[in-house]
């Protein structure tokens, strides 16, 4: 199996609670919540873990809010390596209203690291990754450091294949302006973002599998993966003679939080194994199933990723 590693540059500690009746003035009485380490590598980390995998977390710390996530690290088992943060790791807050389902999620900011130097902290994960590893880059970045961090960061690694899943300006310019020798392995966005690059609505599965094909053609990724919600992910890649299309069977969903992470788990999960792209594919659309049917910030479990695997249906889509 190759080795696994997660970089999470922005974590939060997460917290979830529920109320009934959610609305603007009265005071709300929240039932006790439940707190679990959050940000985008950490969720991968744990997810792989849920499937029975392994990894390595790095993942930057401050505070006490930080040396909580630590400890709830330490408790499921987690390899943590700490990476110093300048500042106290950020919360965040998921309320359910117990009458209605309805699930409201409020991010407070992380620290800004504006005065860290970006070539000296590329050296340091750099230097905590192994030959040949699968490294997760997953997350938002903190604010001070430059949008095209994820290109800097492919040379250095070597030997190793990046996948990449953030958002907002890092994001928009890895899909708008890849730097020749600096595309990550794998590249995941959701399909809205996908049309905010594209300028396009994308609506179905073919117009993803399009707009995935002309950014491998551009060079953005070797393999870029767009999710479609209930509808699943459509992949298309330099080694696909067509775009993949995965949908699992529609389950209700309880709680969105944590299906692309998970997606993400078991993509890599089933790629450090050797399976095949369709295969990983698969992997990934039933963990993040598998995920929007567990309550809160709950990720995937592994008997449901079991469960569901064989139902999801993988086909090629002819452009």
């Amino acid at each position: 199996m190759r080795p696994i590693l997660t970089i999470t540059l922005n974590p939060a500690l997460d917290l979830a609670s529920a109320a009934p009746g959610i609305r603007p003035g009265p005071k709300l009485r929240c039932t006790p919540p439940t707190r679990d380490p959050g940000g985008g590598g950490l969720n991968v980390s744990r997810a792989i873990a849920h499937m029975g995998g392994t990894s390595r977390a790095l993942a930057a710390l401050g505070g006490p809010n930080g040396e909580a996530v630590a400890g709830l690290l330490a408790a499921e088992g987690i390899d943590l390596i700490p990476l110093p943060a300048p500042g106290e790791t950020r919360l965040s807050l998921a309320v359910t209203d117990s009458d209605t389902g309805g699930q409201y999620r409020f991010v407070l900011p992380g620290p800004d690291w504006s005065g860290t130097d970006p070539e000296t902290l590329i050296a340091r994960i750099a230097a905590d990754c192994p030959q040949d590893a699968l490294v997760v880059l997953s997350g938002s970045q903190p604010a001070g450091l430059p949008d095209d961090l994820p290109q800097r960061m492919v040379a250095p690694l070597g030997s190793a294949r990046l996948i990449v899943d953030t958002s907002g300006a890092p994001l928009m310019t890895l899909g708008r302006a890849p730097r020749a020798g600096a595309a990550p392995w794998v590249l995941r966005m959701d399909h809205a973002e996908a049309g905010e690059l594209t300028g396009e609505t994308l609506d179905s599965a073919e117009k993803l599998a399009a707009a995935a094909q002309a950014m491998v053609g551009r060079g953005v990724a070797e393999t870029v993966i767009l999710a479609f919600g209930k509808d699943g992910s459509v992949m298309a890649g330099r080694e696909l003679p067509r775009p993949l299309h995965g949908v699992a069977p529609y389950n209700t969903i309880v709680s969105t939080v944590g299906a692309g992470d998970s997606f993400v788990g078991g993509f890599t999960l089933a790629t450090a194994r050797g399976d095949n792209p369709a295969e990983a594919l698969r992997m990934g659309v039933a963990a993040a199933s598998a995920a929007v049917q567990t309550p809160a910030t709950e990720l995937c479990r592994a008997e449901d990723v079991a469960r569901i695997a064989p139902l999801v249906r993988v086909t090629e889509i002819a452009l």
